[in-house]
């Protein structure tokens, strides 16, 4: 038997090659979805340029550091990755979740662009972790007719000979498919060297070949099989490293980004290169393949006003009747008239003493590309055209979100489509709260036609699931988070319209990020009682976008 490292386990030993980076984000599950390669191999170049620049800059790693992925794939737009906390920012939402940065080998199932996928209930292709991929590869590699993938907290077993996956407990079939697309990038450039044992620091988690790990893995990945007649093979070196779980205190969730405006023009952010010897294909949508050839990212951009469409009368509901996003860009930042000059703007990662990394490819009529302004309640200061532009490229509903430090300015709306909210409440007690009844919230929501607000206006969505039943216990905790809940509901934060991250399926009804409880006597699908910190954890998530007990207040 081979025991591969546990919890404090140090980051997997020095790999005889260079290694290929995989850059992963985590979805409510707890499961991590690799982006494309294409994607990777963006974030990859931009993250070593932040690596270089804060070297040069501070001799060490970056103090900030963010890479915006709609640079990559157009539908990644609303998303930037904030290097520092290894967090994936929906600037529309405000939504955030787990990234981590895996190295595996060159021969790997990623440096030979294999990628191991399911087919959910819709017919669609979503693939595994690639830390499975790799193992799926390397047993597919010697001939093994099955695996078990219970090492990695999945209850399952893989039939390569019928090319299904077969869940342990009730025998449920998928099939799966192998799918070659393009290699992921070589980490041609280490991390910052860090002496000592490894920490929770930015420079150890991705330096080790990993980011924030969930429990299933730091309990799980113990005693793997080693090859045999009908086993797969142990793990490679470089495919799990230390098994820790970051600390992170917003909530990490999320769903496949809209089709939204690019958010792009940075100068400090570099061009894919796709004509040189490792230029890979410009990718399609998270989970999608990629395309075989797309034009080169590294063309040149004309030069577009940032007001491009008129505001629809929804939106300006939205934004309290602002309907210019230059005011509302003005209405939460102060100009400075002797900005930080040595500082940077964490949104184009330019000095604040130069030019907006936008100017390029953005224009205002009214902000100069210089000009820097301050939040006023958290002082973060950035140029206002980054500001117009990171504005203009999500949800425009008068609100603002500080890339830094989260603070939300206005009051946040969502893109829920319209619908019913019922409260009653039932003499039954949920398990773990047997000393109160319960409260029952019924959502429901059509079929219909999105709008100006939502990824592809004029076309149907779907609503599937609906009514949906939810339960709070009807105790003090219980009701407060009711009293939030009704809130976010009249702010459209409940659901949005987007791509389900459990059936893939796209143009549809999906949960915005607020967690609920849809079963009242179980637990079974991670969605049910008993859950001791779910009120707690649900309060946190309202607070995050913006609906706190102020809220409640006359």
């Amino acid at each position: 038997m081979t025991t591969l490292p546990g919890p404090s386990a140090g980051p997997p030993s020095s790999l005889p090659d260079p290694g290929v980076a995989v850059w992963e984000w985590q979805d409510e599950f707890g499961r991590w979805r690799p982006y494309p390669s294409g994607v990777c191999s963006y974030v990859e170049q931009s993250f070593q340029a932040l690596l270089q620049k804060g070297r040069r800059s501070l001799g060490s790693w970056p103090v900030n550091g963010s890479i915006p992925l709609g640079q990559a794939d157009s539908t990644l737009a609303p998303y930037i990755i904030d290097i520092p906390n290894l967090t994936q920012f929906r600037q529309d939402t405000g939504t955030m979740r787990a990234v981590r940065r895996h190295v595996f080998q060159l021969d790997s199932a990623a440096g030979q662009g294999v990628i191991w996928e399911w087919q959910n209930d819709d017919g669609g292709w979503l693939p595994y972790e690639m830390n499975v991929c790799t193992y799926l590869e390397q047993a597919f590699m010697v001939n093994s007719p099955r695996v078990d993938l219970g090492p990695f907290g999945l209850e399952y077993w893989v039939d390569f000979l019928a090319q299904t996956q077969t869940k342990k407990t009730t025998g449920y079939q998928r099939r799966i498919q192998r799918r070659v697309d393009s290699p992921y990038p070589v980490a041609t450039i280490a991390g910052p060297p860090h002496a000592g044992p490894t920490c929770s620091c930015q420079q150890c988690l991705l330096n080790s070949g990993t980011g924030p790990i969930t429990s299933r893995y730091r309990h799980s990945m113990v005693n793997v099989p080693g090859p045999s007649a009908g086993t797969a093979p142990r793990p490679a070196a470089g495919m799990q490293g230390a098994g820790r779980t970051a600390g992170l205190t917003s909530p990490l969730g999320g769903f496949v980004p809209y089709n939204k405006p690019t958010l792009t023009g940075a100068r400090s952010m570099p061009r894919l290169n796709l004509h040189g010897s490792s230029a890979v294909p410009q990718p399609s949508a998270v989970g999608g393949p990629s395309p075989a050839n797309t034009a080169s990212k590294g063309a040149s951009v004309p030069k577009l006003p940032v007001n491009m469409s008129r505001p629809s009368k929804m939106s300006q509901a939205l934004a309290g009747g602002i309907s210019d996003p230059e005011e509302v860009v003005k209405k939460y930042l102060e100009e400075l008239k002797a900005p930080p000059a040595d500082e940077d703007c964490l949104i184009c990662m330019e000095k604040l003493g130069a030019a907006s990394g936008y100017s390029d490819t953005y224009e205002s009529q009214t902000i100069r590309p210089e000009s820097v302004g301050k939040l006023a309640k958290c002082t973060h200061a950035f140029h206002l055209l980054c500001m117009l532009a990171m504005y203009t490229s999500g949800n425009k509903d008068g609100s603002l979100q500080c890339p830094s430090c989260k603070t939300i300015y206005g009051e946040k709306t969502g893109t829920q489509p319209s619908g019913k909210m019922d409260v009653s409440t039932l003499p039954e007690s949920l398990p773990g709260h047997e000393d109160c009844g319960t409260i029952q919230i019924v959502y429901y929501i059509n079929k219909g036609i999105q709008g100006p607000e939502h990824p592809n206006p004029g076309h149907p969505y779907t609503a599937r699931g609906f009514p949906r039943y939810c339960y709070l216990p009807d105790n003090e905790k219980g009701r407060k988070a009711l009293q939030l809940l009704k809130v976010a509901w009249r702010r459209r934060l409940i659901f949005t319209v987007g791509t389900s991250s459990t059936t893939g399926e796209s143009n549809t009804v999906v949960w915005n990020e607020i967690h609920h409880k849809t079963e009242m006597h179980s637990n079974i699908s991670g969605h049910g009682y008993p859950d001791p910190n779910y009120l707690d954890n649900v309060l946190a998530e309202l607070a995050a976008q913006g609906v706190t007990e102020n809220c409640l207040r006359p």
